[in-house]
Formats: C-alpha cells, sequence, structure tokens
C-alpha cells in the first residue's frame, strides 16, 4: 500500500491508496505543532482504527506547502512505518513544465494537481482548489502549468468577515434556503457561499477569456469543499476531491523506486 500526505496550510490530507484504489483518506489539522514521534503515533492509530497494519504501507508520497512540517512527517514515516517518503515540491523532476516567471515559488499541491490532470483529462484544465486559499491552476492538456489565480479561501473569508465585525456572530457553514437573507446568520451564510460561487464563475469566466488557445478549458473543482459548493456554481464541469491525493500517486509510480 502507498500513504500520502497534502500537507496544507489548514488542513493535512493523508490518503492510503491500494494500488490506484484510494482505500482510505483522513484529514489532520496542519496548525499544531507536533514532534515526529506524536506524528509516528497518529498516523499509527489512523491505520489501526481502519484494520490496516503499518507493515502493509510500502511506500509514501509528501507533497507539502508547509516546511515545518515536512521534516517530522518524513521523520515520522521512516520511524513508525518503515518507509523513505518521495518528497513532490518545484525541484521534483515531474513529466510538466511550469511556463511562469518564478517556477521555484509554484506550490507543491499546484504542480502535483498539475500533473493528475494532464493524466486524468489530457485536456485543457482549471484545476479549482478549494483550500484555506481557492486556487484557479490554469493546465495545458500536454502538462503546461502556465499560472493562475490565488484568492482567499471560502472559511477563510467567512473567519475574517466575523472576527472584524463585533456585531456578526461566527456561523456554520451551510446553503441558507434563499439568496435573500430574512436573520443576519442566513445573511451571512448567503454572502460567503453564494458570493464564493459567484466568484469561482467570474473568475473561471476571464480566464477562459484570456485562455491562450481555441479549446474551452475543462474546469475541475477539488478539495474539500468542492462538492459542497458545486451546486452553486455555473462554470465547474466536474468534482474531484481527491485530485492531490491522486496527484501524489502519480507522481510516485513515475519518481519512486520500483519506477524504471
Amino acid at each position: 500500500m502507498l500513504i500520502v500526505f497534502d500537507v496544507g496550510n489548514t488542513e493535512t490530507t493523508i490518503g492510503l491508496f491500494d494500488g490506484q484504489a484510494l482505500v482510505r483518506s483522513w484529514r489532520i489539522t496542519t496548525g499544531v505543532t507536533r514532534s515526529h514521534d506524536e506524528y509516528g503515533v497518529l498516523l499509527r492509530g489512523l491505520l489501526h482504527a481502519s484494520g490496516i497494519a503499518p507493515a502493509a504501507v510500502a511506500g509514501a508520497a509528501l507533497g507539502s506547502v508547509v516546511p515545518p512540517v515536512t521534516e517530522p512527517l518524513t521523520a515520522a514515516c521512516r520511524a513508525y512505518l518503515g518507509v523513505d517518503p518521495l518528497i513532490i515540491d518545484a525541484r521534483a523532476p515531474l513529466p510538466i513544465r511550469v511556463q511562469v516567471d518564478d517556477p521555484l515559488t509554484v506550490g507543491a499541491d499546484r504542480l502535483i494537481n498539475t500533473l493528475a490532470a494532464s493524466r486524468l483529462y489530457g485536456r485543457d484544465t482549471i484545476c479549482v482548489d478549494l483550500g484555506t486559499a481557492t486556487t484557479f491552476d490554469c493546465i495545458t492538456a500536454d502538462g503546461v502549468f502556465i499560472g493562475g489565480v490565488i484568492m482567499p479561501g471560502v472559511r477563510s473569508s467567512a473567519e475574517t468577515l466575523t472576527r472584524r465585525t463585533s456585531m456578526l456572530p461566527a456561523t456554520e457553514l451551510t446553503a441558507p434556503p434563499r439568496v435573500i437573507g430574512t436573520r443576519t446568520v442566513d445573511c451571512i451564510r448567503s454572502g460567503v457561499i453564494f458570493g464564493a460561487a459567484g466568484a469561482i464563475d467570474g473568475v473561471v469566466r476571464r480566464i477562459k477569456a484570456e485562455w491562450p488557445g481555441p479549446a474551452t478549458p475543462w474546469v475541475v473543482a477539488t478539495g474539500g469543499l468542492a462538492a459542497f459548493l458545486d451546486p452553486f456554481c455555473e462554470e465547474v464541469d466536474a468534482v474531484e476531491p481527491h485530485l492531490t491525493l491522486i496527484g501524489l500517486r502519480i507522481a510516485f509510480e513515475l519518481l519512486g523506486p520500483s519506477a524504471s
């Protein structure tokens, strides 16, 4: 089995693959400082709770945008799972091209999404990743990352709104029954959810208008909020919540110890 880690600023998503099948996935908080021993105990606990022996894990791949997490998580894999993770970042020899002004500053998750989209779809693609930030990755059919857009994430926007306004309460991120709210809580929900959906659609339309080619790009949404926001977005063609995990699996198949 292969274990993969998508380390984001707010959450770390962990996936366990048996061949090409994603058999388990977990989300843990990234913003908690942990030693490699704490990560090790956590990983073994997650595996044990799923009825999987740590010895069944034969490989690991890790993509991280949080450098302080990379080292202890890598050490935990070595000490507690007996595997040395393949680190996927801007220096990894992935079979993609990064056609931007400063390639080394592109986040690992965006590179991994580029690899996954190029292999899964084989067409011009806009990948909308709904995480701490909402990113729009522009990927050509032949695996070229040509840039994109970064805007505040949905939860980040909601938290900023309620934190900076003393009269507005924090509220659960659920869809209101209608756009025009008659309670303050529903007004907030409407603004956050429909505002985010409108922003996503608007940015996608602007990207399509600038797209450097005749084909209309395919739009795929990923990340923890992708399925939730999809019904409110007009420009999203498909949802693949585990695109980054799939990209890590593909990267391991291409660059891992058993790659030819």
